[in-house]
């Protein structure tokens, strides 16, 4: 059966071992993705600091234009968030894109949420949005994710040193993009 009706996937994105929708982040998904974004394997990837409160989290999935948030579902739960950030109104810049972050809850990392989100984001900027480029950071002792983004067809372009700082210690970080050539 054809899950695509006009280039809409109808049906669950197909992870195995998961019955998995990407759907648009809701009001009711605002705790579950704060857990997510307040979780340690989630700060120790992303420049956020810990113990913030859940209203600097309601306040980030406040609807905005050119932001698109992304939950990931699996058996009723939210176990992973995505955000895409656009230009529309930056005539020089509307062709661009920032995958602003890829968060999966700890019970589901390296589960293909991780993946099914960059698809769908992917998916959206290229084929909704008419988006040629994306770009995204991210913090250069991260083998997994820099791995999963090269396979999604992400290139390093350029590496940041010390672009942040956390548990102690300086963060270097890759520049990585992705170009559409049609």
């Amino acid at each position: 059966m054809n899950n695509l009706r006009n280039g809409v996937r109808l049906t669950p994105v197909p992870v195995p071992g998961l019955d998995l929708v990407i759907r648009h982040v809701g009001e009711g998904d605002h705790e579950a993705v704060h857990a997510m974004l307040t979780s340690p394997h989630v700060l120790a990837g992303s420049l956020r600091v810990p113990f913030a409160p859940l209203h600097q989290t309601r306040a980030r999935l406040t609807p905005e234009r050119g932001v698109h948030q992304l939950a990931a579902e699996a058996d009723g739960q939210v176990v992973g968030f995505g955000e895409l950030v656009t230009y529309p109104d930056e005539p020089r810049q509307r062709h661009s894109g920032e995958i602003n972050l890829v968060a999966t809850r700890a019970d589901h990392v390296r589960r293909g949420v991780g993946r099914a989100l960059m698809e769908a984001m992917i998916e959206l900027a290229e084929n909704w949005l008419n988006l040629s480029r994306l770009t995204l950071i991210v913090f250069t002792d991260n083998d997994h994710a820099i791995k999963l983004y090269q396979s999604l067809g992400f290139a390093i372009e350029g590496t940041m040193p010390r672009v942040g700082y956390g548990a102690g210690a300086w963060m270097d970080a890759h520049v990585m993009g992705r170009l559409r050539d049609r």
